[in-house]
């Protein structure tokens, strides 16, 4: 594998990780622009933006951009998150210039006022359907109460509220604030050549706006705090927040490995604690590492009566891990599932591209798998001691959904 960087001279960022072993090639633009860049008064317009993206161009319509991906085969699609917006594609090498072509068009939509009233009811649909499923209601309180304050706890889809107040204006103003060249990362990863790259990157993109919309990471303080709300269901759905590593700490990798000892959904020791002998049907712990901040999540679900015994559960595994560390057989057993991730991912250009735009975007960072490797390798039982002190497992925010009220 061959890595390769350049900007352009309006300042799009192009990187590409070239393989001639494998049959496909990936690409993507990173947008520096996800919910946490919002005004409460445009909230959800980073997703909506998104949608309008597919709708057309001044030179693809929306059938012209779904017909042209299905003749030849391309996948594509788009996704939104707190912090950024990427559309991505993987295609077969003799049709990278094709889909480039189209791919590269849609970031500028026309954003026609018929296409955005037709799309904003689309979206409106999609936040009730996610106020009707417990696991999304409860991420998306979480986030608000644990970020309360903090440009986080904004949510992607924003709220029925503020989508339904959004204008055509309002989201032309910030697509002109945000798709701008210095704010975009190009990533490639597989079959192809790096003149290619280069190519199209500077015929497609070179006349794109330049400037940037720089962010400044902010430190999140989040006080303890409790939220349950009450929904005719079966089970019962508790997700708890706490602070970690930041997504620029190098203990976040002490952080990730962590988890998978405690809260990895097979063989780990809230699996064995509470999954395995059937208290709960799930009990996970996961990090989540952001600009300036991180979190680990914890994801418990099972029957109403079984859940303060559980919650009691985790809190006292957490004390036992907080207290006295993990062992050097659980942290193999980690590195080996976290390094088997890592390669499995990796041999698909679609999976090494998710990390080498998502690392570029957030760190001005490449990363190889043997790199990746022998970062795990190098994380020792002393490391996650040290992690403990500062960023103790913890149940700081608690959301719960479903039958309890308490």
């Amino acid at each position: 594998m061959q890595f390769h960087q350049t900007t352009l001279p309006n300042g799009l960022e192009v990187v590409a990780e070239l393989n001639d072993d494998v049959f496909s090639v990936a690409f993507g633009f990173y947008v520096r622009a996800g919910a946490r860049d919002e005004f409460a008064t445009v909230s959800g317009v980073s997703h909506f933006l998104e949608h309008m993206a597919f709708k057309g161009t001044e030179r693809f319509s929306a059938e012209d951009v779904n017909r042209i991906f299905d003749e030849i085969g391309a996948d594509n699609n788009a996704m939104t998150s707190e912090e950024s917006t990427v559309f991505y594609a993987a295609t077969l090498p003799e049709y990278l210039p094709k889909t480039f072509e189209v791919q590269s068009s849609i970031l500028f939509p026309t954003l026609r006022q018929d296409d955005f009233d037709m799309e904003k009811k689309v979206i409106l649909e999609e936040i009730g359907m996610y106020e009707d499923q417990p696991a999304s209601v409860a991420y998306d309180r979480a986030m608000q109460l644990h970020f309360a304050g903090h440009p986080l706890g904004q949510s992607v889809l924003g709220t029925t509220e503020s989508v339904s107040a959004l204008t055509s204006e309002q989201m032309r103003g910030y697509h002109a604030e945000h798709y701008r060249a210095g704010n975009i990362v190009l990533a490639v990863a597989g079959r192809t050549e790096w003149s290619t790259v280069l190519e199209l990157a500077q015929k497609h993109c070179g006349h794109w706006p330049s400037g940037g919309s720089p962010r400044t990471p902010i430190p999140a303080q989040s006080a303890p705090s409790t939220k349950y709300i009450v929904k005719e269901c079966q089970q019962q759905l508790i997700i708890q927040m706490a602070a970690a590593p930041s997504g620029s700490d190098p203990r976040r990798f002490a952080a990730e490995l962590l988890c998978v000892i405690v809260g990895d959904d097979t063989n780990s020791r809230l699996y064995w604690d509470l999954v395995d002998p059937a208290l709960a049907e799930s009990a996970e712990v996961g990090y989540y590492e952001y600009e300036g901040v991180g979190t680990y999540l914890t994801f418990l679900s099972g029957s109403p009566e079984s859940m303060k015994s559980n919650l009691e559960q985790i809190s006292r595994q957490f004390a036992a891990v907080n207290a006295n560390g993990v062992t050097a057989e659980e942290l193999e057993q980690a590195r080996n599932k976290v390094a088997t991730r890592v390669v499995l991912r990796g041999e698909r250009p679609m999976g090494r591209l998710s990390s080498l735009g998502g690392n570029w975007l957030s760190r001005r960072e490449y990363r190889s798998i043997a790199d990746d490797l022998a970062i795990l390798r190098g994380v020792s039982v002393e490391d996650i001691q040290q992690l403990l002190i500062e960023f103790p497992l913890a149940q700081t925010t608690t959301v719960g959904v479903g039958p309890l009220s308490e």
